[in-house]
Order: C-alpha cells, then sequence, then structure tokens
C-alpha cells in the first residue's frame, strides 16, 4: 500500500485536509487492512488503497457524527436524532470497496447454508 495515495484519496473522499489531525485515522485504517489481507495477497495492489482510503473516511465521518448530535438550544443542549448522510455514503463506500478487494482480503462474514 502506497501512504501518500491513500492520502490522497482520503482527501478525494473527505472533502479534508490530510493534516497531523487526520494522520492517526490513515495509520489506523492501514493497519486494519494489514490485519484483513489473506497471507497470499498483493500489497501493492491499487485497491487496497481505495480501501485504507475509505475506511479512514467513514472513522472521519463516525467521529463529526458523534460531535454533530449535540443540537444547542435557548434552554441549553439536547441530543438530536438526526440521519447523518455522510456517514451513511462514507460505510457504503467502505463495503463497496470491500466488496472490489474480496479475493485480497479474509471474508468479514460467513452465512451458514444447508441443501
Amino acid at each position: 500500500m502506497n501512504i501518500e495515495s491513500v492520502k490522497k484519496l482520503f482527501v478525494l473522499f473527505s472533502g479534508e485536509d490530510c493534516t497531523e489531525e487526520n494522520a492517526p485515522l490513515i495509520v489506523l485504517a492501514i493497519a486494519e487492512t494489514q490485519r484483513m489481507l489473506l497471507p497470499d495477497a498483493d500489497t501493492d495492489d491499487i485497491r487496497l488503497d481505495f480501501l485504507c482510503a475509505s475506511i479512514a473516511n467513514n472513522r472521519l465521518q463516525q467521529i463529526n457524527s458523534a460531535r454533530e448530535r449535540a443540537d444547542y438550544t435557548i434552554a441549553g443542549k439536547m441530543l438530536t436524532v438526526s440521519q447523518n448522510t455522510a456517514l451513511a455514503y462514507s460505510e457504503k463506500l467502505v463495503r463497496d470497496y470491500m466488496q472490489l478487494c474480496s479475493d485480497l482480503i479474509k471474508p468479514k462474514i460467513f452465512i451458514f447454508t444447508s441443501l
């Protein structure tokens, strides 16, 4: 995986600059992706860069979503129940890239079937 490529894709997905504040998200996403890899997977495959960036973006959207839950009013603050579309789309993006990288990563779910 190419860290510079992951950083550029993170900026593309999130719309945020890749600052010192966001660097731990990228490092965490790379480590998470490395743990998912199959033993014989090609670590230089460009699809893994996209997967890493989408995971880092998802973590950022989760953090932002947690911050936005409080709604400040004249009487004080209260929790709001709102649908964060950025978070929903970042989750879909991660699922799509996991599907795209399915031949490189371990399956995340196991389905029992009977005949």
